[in-house]
C-alpha cells in the first residue's frame, strides 16, 4: 500500500530524500525447499514531512506478511538486551510509583524479556504479540502473552480481566505501526486515565542522520522517530511527552515517557532534545541529501573493500544477521560471489537463508572450524559483546569488517582500526 500523506498531520507535502530500492522483507528468512519459490520485493523509500518534519516510508507492508510468518526475532539473546530491559523496568517502577498491584503491558512483547522484569518485581503482567512462533517461548517461560496485534479486541480483552494499566510500553514497536491515530485511542483506553504512563522506545533519527546508520532502514520500520514532531500530534489525544532518556542500545535510542496532559511535570529533558534536533538541522533538505550521498558512499567503499578481498583469494562471511544487516547487504548487492555463508546465535535463524540474497545461515561454532579471512559484523550496535565472544577467531588471526557508520577493520594482533 502506498502512503502518499503524513502519518501523523496528513500532509500531502512529502520530500523523497532517501531511495534504497527494492527489498525483500527483512526477516523473511527461507528454508531450502524455499529457495526456488519466488521472493516479493517491495520499494524502501524515506520520505519527509514539509509541514511537521515526520519522516516515514512511502509503502507500508502488509503486517499479516512481516509478523506471521515465522518470525525470526528473539529480543533476549544478548547480555546487553537483558541488562538494558532489567534496568527499563526498574527505572519505571522507581520513577513512578508502582507496585505489585500495577498492571504492566507490553506490547510487540517478543519472548517477554522486559515483562520478566517486570514479573521479578511483583508486578501484574501481560504481553502482546503477533508472532505465533514467539508467543510460544513467550509463554513456556511463564509470561501471559496474547497472540495478537495491539487492537480493540486485545484492549477489551485484557480490561475486562486485569483492568486499566498503570504502565504500557513499546520498545521498537511505535514506529512499526501505520496507523498511529487508532493506536494512541487504543493507548488511552488501556491506560490509567490519572496516573497512567505510556513508555515507547526507539531509534532516534538524530543518531540515524549522525551516524550514518541506514541499515536500520526497512519494511517493519515504517517511521524513523524524532520529538519535535510528536509534541504537537500527542496534544490532539491529549496527551504528551513528560520524560526523554538516551539510551546507547540499537545505535542511539531514546525512551520517550508519555501520559496525559498535567498528570506529571514535564522534565527539561524534553526542552533539551528538541534544541538538539533544531541544531541538527533534521528538516533541511541539504543534510537530508547530503545523508543520500554518504550511503552512497558508503555502498561503494564497502563493495569496493570487499572486490579486493576477494581478488587476493580471501574467504569472508558474515557474523550475525539482525534485519538491519539485510538491508545492508540487498542494497549493496552482498550475495553468495562475496561471502561464503552467514552465522547467527538465534537457533530460530540457523538453517535457513537470507532474504533476497539466499546466503546459508549457520551456528557461530562454523568460524572457528571453517577459519574464515574476514567477518562481516552486521551486527555492529552489539560489536563489542559479540567480538568478546569471538576472541577466539581474532587470536587465530580472524579479522572483523565493521561497515557502520565508517568502514573499519579490526585484528587482534595489532589491535588495528584501519578506516577504509
Amino acid at each position: 500500500m502506498i502512503l502518499n500523506k503524513c502519518r501523523l498531520c496528513n500532509s500531502k507535502k512529502l520530500f523523497k530524500f532517501l531511495d534504497l530500492g527494492f527489498h525483500p522483507p527483512s526477516d523473511q528468512f527461507k528454508k531450502k525447499v524455499e529457495l526456488n519459490n519466488s521472493t516479493v520485493y517491495y520499494p524502501l523509500q524515506v520520505f519527509s514531512c514539509s509541514s511537521c518534519g515526520f519522516k516515514q516510508l512511502n509503502y507500508v507492508v502488509e503486517p499479516k506478511i512481516l509478523y506471521q510468518q515465522n518470525y525470526p526475532y528473539e529480543s533476549s539473546l544478548t547480555y546487553q538486551v537483558k541488562k538494558h530491559f532489567d534496568e527499563f523496568a526498574l527505572s519505571i517502577i522507581h520513577e513512578y510509583n508502582l507496585d505489585k498491584n500495577d498492571l504492566a503491558v507490553d506490547i510487540g512483547s517478543n519472548t517477554g524479556v522486559l515483562l520478566s522484569a517486570f514479573k521479578k518485581r511483583k508486578l501484574r503482567i501481560m504481553g502482546i504479540d503477533p508472532a505465533s512462533n514467539i508467543c510460544k517461548i513467550a509463554i513456556r517461560r511463564g509470561i501471559p502473552t496474547i497472540n495478537n496485534f495491539f487492537n480493540k479486541d486485545t484492549v477489551h480483552k485484557i480490561l475486562a480481566k486485569y483492568g486499566k494499566a498503570k504502565v504500557i510500553t513499546g520498545t521498537n514497536v511505535f514506529a512499526h505501526v501505520n496507523d498511529l491515530r487508532l493506536f494512541l485511542k487504543n493507548i488511552k483506553n488501556l491506560m490509567d486515565k490519572k496516573k497512567g504512563i505510556f513508555v515507547i522506545e526507539v531509534p532516534h533519527f538524530l543518531h540515524l542522520i549522525k551516524y550514518l546508520e541506514y541499515d536500520t532502514i526497512y519494511h517493519e520500520h515504517l517511521s524513523y522517530i524524532s520529538v519535535i514532531p510528536l509534541i504537537s500530534f500527542l496534544k490532539k489525544f491529549n496527551l504528551e511527552i513528560v520524560d526523554i532518556k538516551q539510551r546507547d542500545i540499537h545505535g542511539g535510542s531514546i525512551r520517550i515517557f508519555i501520559s496525559g496532559i498535567d498528570n506529571y511535570k514535564v522534565k527539561k529533558s524534553v526542552t533539551k532534545i528538541c534544541e538538539m534536533e533544531n541544531r541538527a538541522k533534521l528538516n533541511s533538505k541539504k543534510v537530508l541529501i547530503n545523508f543520500q550521498k554518504k550511503v552512497i558512499q558508503n555502498r561503494i567503499k564497502l563493495t569496493a573493500l570487499l572486490t579486493k578481498l576477494k581478488k587476493d583469494r580471501k574467504k569472508i562471511i558474515i557474523l550475525s544477521a539482525p534485519a538491519k544487516g539485510m538491508t545492508l547487504l540487498n542494497y549493496c548487492k552482498i550475495d553468495k560471489d562475496f561471502v561464503e555463508y552467514a552465522t547467527e546465535k538465534s537457533s530460530i535463524k540457523q538453517n535457513l537463508y537470507t532474504p533476497g540474497g539466499n546466503i546459508p545461515v549457520y551456528s557461530d561454532d562454523k568460524i572457528l572450524k571453517s577459519k574464515p579471512d574476514y567477518a562481516l559484523l552486521l551486527a555492529w550496535n552489539f560489536s563489542k559483546e559479540i567480538i568478546n565472544n569471538n576472541i577466539q577467531y581474532l587470536k587465530k588471526g580472524g579479522k572483523f569488517i565493521i561497515p557502520i557508520p565508517n568502514i573499519k577493520i579490526i585484528s587482534y594482533k595489532k589491535n588495528e582500526k584501519n578506516k577504509n
